[in-house]
C-alpha cells in the first residue's frame, strides 16, 4: 500500500506527473510511491499520485514523425468542417464548428 500524504504535506523527493513533466522528466515505468489527498466538502477527496524524483528519467526527445503527427492533429482541430479553414484556435467540441459559422444563421432556400 503506497503511503498517503494530506495535501501540501508531501515530503521533499516526490512529485506528480505534471511536476515532473515540468522538470523535464517521466516517471519511467516506476511504481506510485505515494498519494496526496485533497480534502473537499461533502465529496471524496481529490487523489494525486506521487513519484519519485530521483528514479525518474529525462523525457524522450521529439522525434520528426512524432512532431509531424502532433502538427496534424492539431490541425484537424483547428480546421472548421463546415468553411474548411484553419481557423487559428481549436474548436470547441461543444460547437462543432468555428465561432462565425456557429453564429451564422443557416440561409434559408424555400424564401422566395
Amino acid at each position: 500500500m503506497a503511503d498517503i500524504y494530506r495535501w501540501r504535506l508531501a515530503p521533499d523527493g516526490l512529485a506528480t506527473r505534471r511536476q515532473l513533466r515540468a522538470l523535464g522528466l517521466r516517471p519511467g515505468g516506476q511504481d506510485v510511491v505515494a498519494e496526496l489527498h485533497r480534502p473537499r466538502r461533502r465529496k471524496a477527496p481529490l487523489v494525486a499520485y506521487l513519484y519519485r524524483v530521483d528514479r525518474a528519467k529525462p523525457v524522450r526527445p521529439m522525434t520528426p514523425g512524432r512532431a509531424a503527427a502532433l502538427a496534424a492533429a492539431m490541425r484537424a482541430r483547428r480546421t472548421c468542417p463546415n468553411c474548411v479553414t484553419d481557423v487559428g484556435y481549436c474548436i470547441p467540441p461543444s460547437l462543432g464548428m468555428c465561432v462565425p459559422c456557429h453564429d451564422t444563421p443557416p440561409i434559408r432556400k424555400d424564401t422566395a
